[in-house]
């Protein structure tokens, strides 16, 4: 199993098939950090933790209560401030005192069976104790009574580890807690670079490299989501790394609100990564006998570069992060209404898109916005979850009833966060909402955030919800947030505890969705917040796909489908088809490279039928067709990233599925180039003994040569150029 313990040399050793992550009990005293890295099979090593001149006093000569005693050279595993370590601590508090002090010390050990879960967090999980194995560190403060337990998860199999930690107050005195990182970790020679996902609103999850220099380099959110401007998401790799080559640090943060991931680099080259709810503004208020439990961080390391870290994540998330009916079953193609229809509709136009999708293939039918209350346009209405009756005079429950009996699921669009102030549940709970008396209350696409942190909010959203899915057979929602919290303040929490808002936000929106989620467990729930302004493993513990982004273009989308692919599985990424020229940015596109752009991924369509000419109607039903067939290996496979977007003018993909016994792989060209060059690419991770049969056709090819020499590209001239092969093993 993952984890042992060494009692002469005083090392935890946590392991995985191919991961080693090594911490020595120093003196008895303190946990630090000794190896994290490529698999070994000696946990004797103490002597790593040497150092050069400035250290070796350190380490060899002085106890931990000596006068010369210093932490600033040591590498920690959840380090304190204010005691000689002038680094970033993990967590930061406040005694009654107004003093920022401690030292805990470590007091106990235990390894336990299995995973356990976070006390109203989202987490990672087994399915049996023989899938994972748990340490659990208990450092105490003699003084204030203060109790720190740290847990370590191995999942063997998958090659991940997991970190969270949870501070007791065991003292008489209430303490306020400013910052608690789920994670530290001190690494004795840094890496030359970070890489991040960054970007906004329709342009989410770009793949941004940042050089690591002295100091700190971070990535933060403080918008209350986890944002589309930073995905909670850092690798930390050298120069020379690339997808199939170089070593990998990788941390991604069990988390859908403010979170900071930063790295800092000492004068001697050394780095401390953190990640965790981002300190800022953050205040909890941690009374005698209380806990605080940090959100889980994810980690992954990988000697066999991106490709293989992206591999490690997208696993362990589809076995051990997404749960319920849908975790194992191919998801559905739909069709959203949005851009068909955006608020201009009545029951008798859905039924009609809904025959036509219906003849193409398409297996659930979506209503997004302007169902509800009197929403004519977004200025009105959220927060009135009862139906139109002008538009739908049978209601949601007819409607659903009429798609269903052509063969057709049906879904609807929320926005349960949100309230307009034209609503009339703004009229009788004007308090409900994010507010800070006598300011003002910004609106941002006319409309506020209730506060999720309240009971009585969470209680009217489940049972808004639950009355319209339980009133007929619904199987979809399309879950969505499309504003930022401002004026950060509750009418429901006293001044003392202002600063708990944000967290409290994110533990009530938890609390909401797993009700739901486990009230209705047939129906699948899709995760959107204006695109990818929410796009977590938080998120993907009750949602089972994401909507990545509101832009459609296909062009657009080979970047931000490459960038989320760093982390997330193609089965949590929706992609849809929509309309040419498309509606974000008014570029036309071939009907065939936006099915290319689209096909790896979660397929599904965001655009009028009933305006399509029947040609293109008969092409997007063999479009279905295809995808329905490539579906399983699809959703269920290994995707690679073979060309980059961001590093030429070309992109590839790759899925190898059921063992590697079929092999796809899209290219993609988007713009033509005067006197173009021969094209081609090689493939990786293919069995270079075996030959691959080109599905479709009597070619073959030698695994060797498709690795080494390459694919040749049948280029023809013109932008918006996409080529598919399916390969399979013979």
């Amino acid at each position: 199993m993952g984890i042992t313990f060494n009692g002469e040399s005083g090392i935890f050793h946590i392991f995985t098939n191919r991961t080693s992550y090594q911490i020595l009990l120093y003196q008895n005293t303190y946990p630090l950090h000794l190896y994290w890295g490529h698999r070994v099979y000696d946990d004797t090593c103490s002597w790593q933790l040497e150092a050069p001149y400035r250290r070796a006093g350190i380490l060899l000569n002085s106890q931990p209560d000596d006068a010369m005693f210093s932490r600033e050279y040591l590498p920690f595993e959840y380090p304190c401030y204010g005691t000689s370590d002038f680094r970033t601590p993990a967590y930061d508090l406040t005694d009654s005192r107004g003093h920022g002090i401690s030292d805990p010390r470590f007091a106990d050990w235990k390894i336990v069976s299995g995973k356990p879960q976070l006390e109203g967090l989202p987490s990672s999980y087994c399915e049996s104790p023989e899938e994972a194995q748990t340490l659990i560190l208990t450092l105490k403060d003699s003084v204030s009574g203060l109790q720190i337990e740290l847990f370590y998860s191995a999942f063997e199999s998958s090659d991940v580890i997991t970190r969270h930690a949870r501070i007791t107050n065991g003292g008489q005195e209430t303490v306020m807690l400013n910052g608690a990182a789920s994670m530290s970790l001190d690494m004795k020679h840094g890496t030359d670079q970070m890489i991040q996902l960054c970007g906004t609103a329709l342009r989410e999850t770009h793949i941004e490299k940042r050089a690591l220099g002295t100091g700190v380099t971070a990535i933060e959110s403080l918008r209350g989501v986890s944002s589309h401007q930073a995905n909670p998401f850092a690798a930390f790799v050298n120069r020379d790394t690339t997808e199939t080559q170089g070593e990998v640090f990788a941390v991604s943060l069990v988390y859908s609100g403010n979170f900071r991931i930063q790295a800092e680099k000492d004068m001697y080259g050394s780095m401390r990564i953190q990640a965790g709810i981002n300190p800022y503004q953050f205040r909890w208020q941690l009374e005698p006998g209380s806990s605080f439990t940090t959100p889980e961080a994810l980690l992954v390391y990988s000697s066999e570069g991106l490709g293989a870290m992206s591999c490690c994540f997208h696993r362990f998330m589809r076995r051990h992060i997404s749960r319920g009916e849908y975790r194992d079953q191919v998801r559905p193609v739909l069709l959203n209404t949005w851009e068909a229809f955006y608020f201009s509709f009545n029951h008798d136009r859905v039924l009609e898109l809904a025959r036509t999708a219906k003849q193409a293939g398409i297996e659930l039918l979506v209503l997004d916005d302007g169902w509800f209350g009197h929403r004519d346009n977004d200025r009105s209405s959220l927060g009135d979850w009862y139906p139109d009756a002008k538009k739908l005079p049978r209601g949601i429950r007819g409607l659903c009833e009429d798609i269903n009996a052509m063969g057709l699921k049906m879904g609807l669009w929320f926005e349960p966060e949100m309230i307009s102030p034209d609503s009339d549940l703004y009229r009788a709970h004007p308090d409900w909402c994010i507010h800070v008396p006598d300011r003002k209350r910004t609106q941002w696409r006319s409309q506020l955030v209730l506060d999720m942190g309240r009971l009585d909010v969470q209680q009217y959203i489940i049972d808004s919800l639950s009355a319209i899915l339980g009133s007929c057979n619904l199987s979809y929602v399309k879950w969505d947030c499309n504003r930022r919290i401002t004026e950060a303040g509750s009418a429901a929490l006293p001044p003392e505890r202002q600063g708990e808002l944000m967290h409290r936000y994110v533990l009530g929106l938890y609390a909401v969705m797993k009700t739901l989620t486990e009230r209705f467990p047939h129906v699948l729930f899709e995760n959107c917040a204006s695109g990818g302004a929410r796009f977590d493993p938080g998120m993907m513990c009750y949602f089972a796909q994401n909507w990545a982004s509101d832009n459609t273009d296909a062009i657009s989308r080979l970047k931000i489908q490459q960038g989320a692919s760093m982390v997330y599985p193609p089965i949590w990424i929706t992609s849809h088809i929509s309309a040419s020229p498309n509606h974000q940015l008014n570029r036309s596109c071939s009907l065939q490279f936006r099915e290319h752009v689209c096909q790896p991924f979660n397929l599904g369509y965001e655009l009028d039928l009933l305006q399509m000419q029947p040609e293109e109607l008969a092409q997007l039903n063999e479009q279905i067709k295809t995808y329905k067939q490539l579906r399983p290996l699809i959703q269920f496979g290994d995707f690679y990233r073979i060309l980059s977007p961001f590093e030429g003018d070309d992109t590839a993909w790759m899925i190898s599925a059921e063992q590697g016994k079929h092999i796809l792989v899209w290219y993609y060209k988007p713009y033509a180039q005067p006197e173009e060059s021969y094209l081609g690419f090689k493939i990786p991770h293919l069995d270079e003994q075996a030959a691959y049969r080109l599905v479709g056709s009597d070619r073959i090819y030698h695994g060797s040569v498709l690795a080494h020499m390459g694919l040749t590209i049948d280029w023809k001239n013109g932008d918006h150029f996409s080529q598919f092969w399916h390969f399979e093993k013979i």
